[in-house]
């Protein structure tokens, strides 16, 4: 028999899991409560319950996706090794694991970027400041690059780390539009391509590539 503790978690846990599908198949804003709690196969009294307001709903999946998109990367990416290029590998494969086993908290970061961009209150701070802590820590893999002359130095480090997030956020939605004709494995290895040959200094390509012929490990 369940505890009144545990039935509470049960209960928000099935709100939550609602709202993400719906935010994600058809925007916060044409979203309504009545349709979380349906999903949840719970009264619209619940939802005010638990949290009071859709907004609430929407922010509390926010603070759990930051760890899973952002803590994770930067342990993944922090593993890799020394070198920068290992650190872009690392980020690009990471993201396309959470594609797989993840998609919706991934999609639900972008998705809101787009329909919060230009606001003001708690839910675009919260996007923003997710947004930041990814910007800055690709921008610290590309500095990184350009210091050790693997990346190239022609462009500025923060235009770089735009570009590479553009091509990141680019392909979710892409591959969310197209879901039945893309194959996400083949997606993930043209992101990669595409952000490497961009990214990287044409001697450093080389040598990458000696080095993994000489391995035997594929990129």
């Amino acid at each position: 028999m369940k505890t009144n503790a545990e039935q509470r978690q049960r209960s928000i846990e099935k709100l939550l899991g609602a709202a993400l599908r719906l935010f994600v198949s058809q925007g916060y804003r044409s979203t309504t409560l009545e349709q979380i709690a349906a999903a949840a196969r719970l009264t619209k009294g619940a939802v005010y319950f638990y949290f009071g307001s859709k907004e609430k709903i929407l922010l509390e999946l926010l603070t759990r996706v930051e760890p899973v998109i952002v803590d994770e990367m930067i342990e993944v990416t922090g593993r890799a090794g020394p070198s920068a290029i290992d650190g872009m590998v690392a980020f690009v494969n990471n993201q396309a694991k959470l594609g797989i086993a993840r998609r919706n908290e991934v999609l639900l970061l972008i998705l809101m970027s787009l329909e919060f961009g230009g606001g003001k209150g708690a839910v675009t701070k919260a996007i923003g400041r997710i947004y930041r802590r990814l910007h800055r820590h690709v921008e610290s893999l590309i500095r990184r690059g350009q210091n050790s002359g693997e990346l190239r130095n022609n462009v500025p480090v923060r235009e770089l780390a735009a570009i590479v997030m553009a091509n990141h956020d680019g392909a979710f939605l892409e591959w969310h539009r197209r879901d039945e004709a893309l194959h996400g494995a083949n997606l993930v290895r043209a992101l990669r391509s595409i952000l490497l040959h961009g990214l990287v200094r044409s001697g450093a390509a080389k040598r990458r590539s000696l080095r993994t012929k000489t391995t035997g490990v594929s990129e």
